[in-house]
C-alpha cells in the first residue's frame, strides 16, 4: 500500500500523519519541536513510520509545511502552510469557507471557496500576544496549566478587561489585578477575551463566511473558542482528530497529489 505524507514543522510541536490512497488516515504523530527542527521532524515521522509498521519505502511522497519546512531532513516538497491547513480544512468539513488557525507563534484566519482552494489570508506573525505563546506565558505566571485556565474561563460570568497588546506588560497587568483582589476567574477570562480580541482583528476586511473552523494548538482551549464564538457566532471544531493536525493532513493531501500528477 502507498502512503503520503505530511510534516508540519512548528514552533511548538511537529505533527506528522500518513494517509492512503483515498486520504483515509492511517497514523498521526506529535511531538515537541524544540530547538532542532530537521531532528524533531526526523524523529517524528520515523516514531510515525514505526507505529503504523511501516517504512519510507512505502512513501509516495512527503510534503513538508510549517516554520521548518525547508530543513525537514527527508527528500519532500516544501509548502505553504497557509495552503496546505486550507486544504485540510476542507477535506474534514467540505462546508467550511473560514479557518482560523492558532498556533503557537501565529495566527491565521484564511478565507476558501467551495473547492477548499484559499482565496485570502491575514496572519499575524509580529508578536506572541496575538498567539497561543500569549496564552503559555500567562499560564507559567499564574501557576496553572492551559487545560485548568480554560475550565475557570468558562466558569466565569464577568471578566477583567486585560488592556495592554504586549505579552511581557499584560503578565504584569495580570499580577497587578491579582494583587488587587480581583478574582482569578475572571482574570482567567479577559485574558481570553483578549487574545480573542487580537485573533478577531484578523477578520478584517476578509468578508469571511461560515461555516468556520478553528484548528492549531489553540482550538484545544475551551475558554478562548468559547470567546470567540462570541464574536464569531457558531464555530466548528475538525472531526474526530486532534485539531493540531488540520495543517499536516493538508500537507498529506498535497503529497498524494504530486504522486498523481508525476504518474
Amino acid at each position: 500500500m502507498v502512503l503520503f505524507a505530511g510534516l508540519d514543522s512548528g514552533s511548538t510541536s511537529t505533527k506528522a500523519v500518513l494517509l492512503d490512497e483515498k486520504g483515509t488516515l492511517i497514523g498521526a504523530k506529535i511531538v515537541p519541536t524544540g530547538s532542532n527542527f530537521r531532528k524533531s521532524a526526523e524523529i517524528t515521522l520515523h516514531a510515525l513510520l514505526d507505529k503504523t509498521c511501516s517504512t519510507l519505502d512505502d512513501l509516495g511522497a512527503i510534503v513538508s509545511t510549517g516554520y521548518g519546512r525547508f530543513i525537514s531532513g527527508f527528500n519532500s516538497k516544501a509548502m505553504s502552510e497557509i495552503t496546505c491547513c486550507a486544504r485540510g480544512a476542507h477535506h474534514l468539513h467540505p462546508t467550511v469557507r473560514t479557518v482560523i488557525d492558532i498556533g503557537g507563534q501565529d495566527s491565521k484566519v484564511i478565507k476558501l471557496d467551495s473547492r477548499g482552494r484559499v482565496i485570502q489570508f491575514s496572519l499575524n506573525d509580529k508578536c506572541a500576544a496575538g498567539a497561543g505563546k500569549f496564552l503559555e506565558r500567562i499560564a507559567v505566571s499564574l501557576e496553572l496549566d492551559l487545560e485548568k485556565m480554560a475550565e475557570l474561563s468558562m466558569q466565569s460570568s464577568e471578566k477583567s478587561p486585560i488592556s495592554t497588546q504586549c505579552t511581557v506588560f499584560a503578565e504584569a497587568e495580570v499580577i497587578s489585578r491579582i494583587s488587587n483582589g480581583e478574582p482569578l476567574e475572571g482574570i482567567v477570562k479577559g485574558i481570553h477575551s483578549a487574545l480573542a480580541d487580537r485573533i478577531f482583528t484578523l477578520t478584517t476586511g476578509l468578508d469571511i463566511e461560515k461555516d468556520i473552523m478553528i484548528c492549531g494548538g489553540g482550538a484545544k482551549n475551551g475558554g478562548l473558542v468559547k470567546e470567540l464564538e462570541g464574536l464569531l457566532g457558531e464555530i466548528v471544531l475538525p472531526r474526530e482528530i486532534d485539531p493540531r493536525l488540520v495543517t499536516a493532513i493538508g500537507a498529506a493531501l498535497m503529497a498524494r497529489d504530486l504522486r498523481k500528477k508525476s504518474a
